[in-house]
C-alpha cells in the first residue's frame, strides 16, 4: 500500500474533511456538531496561515487520512519553555473505519512522522493531544514521544509531547515496516 500526502484543498476535500471531523470518533478533534461552512472556515485559516498546514492523506490514491503540521512557537504553544527553533508540530486523524486492514493507523501514522522528518530542519515532531486521548497516547508512545507535561490549552488539558529524530529511529514505529 502506497500512503502519499497532499496539500489540502478546502474546496474539494470539504465534504470528506467534514464527515471526517465530526464523525463521533474524532471527539478529540473538538469539531462535533460543526456545520460544513465552519469546518470551511477553520480549514481555510489553516491554509491561509504561513505556520501552519493541512494535508490530505491517501491510500493508494484514495483519501484516508488527514494531517496537519505547524510551527508551535506560532499559535497556542507559543511562549512554552520546552517548544524551541527546530520543532515540528503535527496532528493526525485517520479517516472513520470502513475497510481498513489491521495495522492501518500505525502505518498512517509512520507516513506522517517520515513526512515530518523529510524536512532536515526538523528536530522534533512536537503534539499536544488531549489527556483523556488514550488511544493516542498509546500510539505516540510508540513512536518514541516523551511527554514532557500537563500544559492547559484553554479549552482541554495537553499532554504537551515530543519525538526527537533518534527516538523515533529507534521506536517501535519508526523501525521500516
Amino acid at each position: 500500500m502506497r500512503l502519499t500526502l497532499e496539500p489540502l484543498a478546502v474546496e474539494r476535500d470539504l465534504p470528506l474533511l467534514h464527515a471526517w471531523v465530526t464523525h463521533p470518533r474524532s471527539v478529540f478533534w473538538e469539531m462535533q456538531g460543526a456545520t460544513l461552512e465552519e469546518v470551511a472556515r477553520e480549514y481555510d485559516a489553516i491554509t491561509a496561515d504561513p505556520h501552519h498546514h493541512a494535508w490530505l492523506g491517501r491510500a493508494d490514491g484514495v483519501p484516508q487520512f488527514l494531517a496537519e503540521t505547524y510551527d508551535p512557537r506560532h499559535g497556542p504553544l507559543a511562549g512554552l519553555p520546552e517548544v524551541v527553533a527546530g520543532d515540528l508540530g503535527m496532528h493526525v486523524l485517520v479517516a472513520p473505519p470502513s475497510a481498513h486492514r489491521p495495522g492501518f493507523t500505525t502505518d498512517v501514522f509512520r507516513a506522517v512522522m517520515d513526512f515530518c522528518f523529510d524536512d532536515p530542519a526538523v528536530q522534533r515532531v512536537v503534539v499536544e493531544p488531549d489527556v483523556r486521548n488514550e488511544k493516542i497516547a498509546t500510539i505516540n508512545a510508540g513512536a518514541g514521544f516523551v511527554v514532557e507535561r500537563e500544559v492547559d490549552l484553554g479549552h482541554k488539558t495537553a499532554a504537551l509531547s515530543s519525538c526527537t529524530r533518534s527516538a523515533y529511529a529507534a521506536a517501535r514505529l519508526g523501525a521500516p515496516a
